[in-house]
């Protein structure tokens, strides 16, 4: 097709990209013919591009609507580095900003316009733009607008609005996670017709998974660290106390650690997320908070020392790993008390009826995927309807996690739940079964239970993690939100009556095991010249700290390991190079062409 010929013929020349990744052409292509579009497109495939290619294409003000003052900051940069005309209107602007967007967008040269929600629903914005030529306004993170969605911001609500008064101008929207109940409200709140709606691959390939039931956590992920130094990561958390308490003993570790939370003042969020965002190495540790304004391709990890919110949450969240298709790990923590706070969150939310029911569902998907023994991915894009062979890469298909008939012994810990008076948690249930008279158990007169020492073949942690997946499974549930412990639930009491069968993960860990294959996966520069790569990244610093920009905007790692590998003699030959288009050819070329030569 013609038009996608210009298509590509653009994406080299301005971004140094020989094709499109998959998914893109066609959503493209779609945007150029002028209707509505919903694109649901994982993170790392390049949904951005998507709206930017066609606002070189076809003139007028691309309008995107973009959910951060640091995420649209960081976007205008990186247009702006690359030759596109583009602006933010934001509060963080100086008067001086301000004053030049709005000359460039009187004078027709803004090709792309970043605001906020909040900003594009004051009437005076859209009255001020309607008198412009507003070709099309793009939404981004569009699952924001949906209460079914994990990241509700009502401000979404108000696009649509916004769009009408700009005289309905094509309107485009992107998000990475969406299931069939957003996509349906995506569709009705944010579009005045209906949208050409384009489902892609979930599939993130360069992302490996792992999942471990906590132990120790700060053990757990300083293990995890050990072999990443040096690599940027984030760690999630879930509250504000235990990610500054985290990222201190992290930092008393060795680690280069940022904390960030919303109840940082603003001041020191944006310091700390500048900071990780133009050095190398740095961990995050965050909650959720930071997670849209992420702007960073070159993060090799993402860990969960806290269970997710949500299958869609942690798909969001993990897919901030790996953006520039390198291989990237992630490892998630979780246990009974994540499992209850989440079930009593839902439980406490003022929803109706139908939501909650939703919720619930969509917890037990994320416990399931916690307790896997199956292929992880398999689990995790079927979630999105998407089928898929064994990813032979998570850490079930490596044979870290094995799966046996866990009949009898769930019958073993369901039977002590039920003869204790379905009130007791899994520590008091543990020693009842390895056969631990406690000064509590005596005073109960629990050692007089035929179920008292019936479990000595196993250790209390390993009955521990038995309690843990049978609550997970909905085979137990919380007997009292004051006193905690476990009761029955109908399943539960079909399993302990036999009408019911149960496979579990086998107890057995192999930690050594995994670190030793996870961490070999770690090397991102295959055979390319190591000396040279960290030569090539002393100049790439040297020049961003220069020009007050993060390092992976003068060029990402992967152009940096393409170069190595290529090994240019000439600026023809840079130009071939992943990621060098004509500008940044110009500004960079021959310094980076020198440090090749000089190699």
């Amino acid at each position: 097709m013609p038009i996608l010929s210009n298509a590509r013929a653009v994406l080299k020349s301005v971004f140094g990209y020989e094709d499109f990744r998959p998914g893109q052409a066609e959503v493209i292509s779609a945007i150029l013919s002028g209707g509505p579009v919903l694109a649901v497109m994982p993170t790392g495939s390049g949904k951005s591009m998507c709206y930017q290619l066609p606002a070189l294409l076809d003139g007028g003000l691309t309008l995107v609507v973009s959910p951060l003052i640091a995420l649209m900051r960081d976007q205008v940069q990186q247009m702006r580095a690359v030759g596109v005309a583009a602006g933010s209107l934001n509060s963080n602007n100086s008067a001086e900003e301000t004053e030049d967007t709005w000359r460039q967008i009187r004078a027709g040269d803004l090709r792309l316009l970043f605001v906020s929600p909040e900003r594009l629903a004051l009437d005076g914005l859209t009255s001020a733009l309607s008198r412009r030529e507003v070709r099309r306004v793009a939404v981004d993170e569009a699952h924001c607008v949906s209460e079914w969605g994990h990241d509700f911001r009502p401000e979404y609500r108000e696009i649509k609005r916004a769009i009408e008064a700009l005289g309905r101008p094509q309107a485009i929207a992107f998000t990475a996670t969406a299931d069939q109940a957003t996509r349906a409200d995506i569709v009705e709140r944010l579009f005045t017709s209906p949208p050409q709606i384009f489902l892609h691959s979930f599939d993130r390939p360069n992302i490996d998974l792992r999942f471990e039931a906590k132990d120790q956590p700060r053990r757990q992920l300083t293990e995890f660290l050990s072999r990443r130094r040096g690599q940027s990561g984030i760690i999630y958390c879930a509250s504000r106390k235990k990610t500054e308490g985290l990222a201190e003993y992290l930092a008393g570790q060795g680690h280069e650690t940022v904390a960030y939370h919303a109840g940082l003042d603003l001041t020191a969020r944006n310091r700390n997320q500048d900071r990780f965002l133009r050095e190398d190495g740095v961990v995050a540790v965050a909650t959720v908070a930071f997670g849209m304004g992420v702007n960073k391709p070159d993060v090799r990890f993402v860990a969960h020392a806290d269970m997710p919110s949500s299958v869609e949450a942690y798909y969001q969240e993990i897919g901030r790993a790996g953006r520039d298709g390198l291989n990237a790990e992630t490892l998630t923590l979780y246990g009974v008390e994540d499992i209850a706070l989440r079930r009593r969150q839902i439980d406490e939310k003022n929803i109706d009826d139908a939501q909650r029911l939703v919720e619930r569902r969509r917890l037990g998907a994320l416990t399931g995927l916690c307790e896997a023994a199956r292929c992880r991915r398999q689990i995790l894009l079927a979630y999105f309807d998407e089928p898929s062979d064994p990813c032979g890469r998570c850490d079930v298909c490596r044979g870290q996690v094995a799966l046996y008939d866990g009949t009898i012994d769930a019958q073993k810990a369901l039977s002590a739940v039920a003869r204790t008076g379905q009130r007791f948690g899994a520590g008091y249930l543990a020693s009842l079964l390895v056969g631990e008279a406690t000064e509590p158990m005596q005073r109960n007169r629990h050692q007089e239970l035929k179920t008292f020492g019936v479990g000595k073949g196993r250790s209390k942690h390993e009955w521990t993690a038995i309690y843990r997946q049978l609550f997970a499974c909905d085979a137990l549930e919380a007997a009292s939100e004051e006193h905690g412990g476990f009761q029955l639930t109908g399943k539960g009491e079909a399993i302990l009556l036999g009408r019911e069968a149960i496979s579990l993960r086998s107890p057995e860990k192999a930690t050594r095991k995994r670190e030793r294959i996870s961490g070999s996966r770690t090397r991102i520069s295959n055979d390319a010249d190591d000396d040279l790569i960290a030569k090539l990244k002393t100049l790439r610093r040297e020049l961003a700290r220069d020009e007050g920009v993060p390092a992976f905007m003068v060029f990402p790692d992967k152009t940096l390991l393409d170069m190595a590998e290529r090994r240019p003699t000439t600026l023809d030959e840079m130009s071939e190079v992943h990621g060098v288009g004509q500008r940044k050819l110009t500004l960079y070329g021959k310094a980076f062409l020198d440090v090749v030569r000089n190699s």
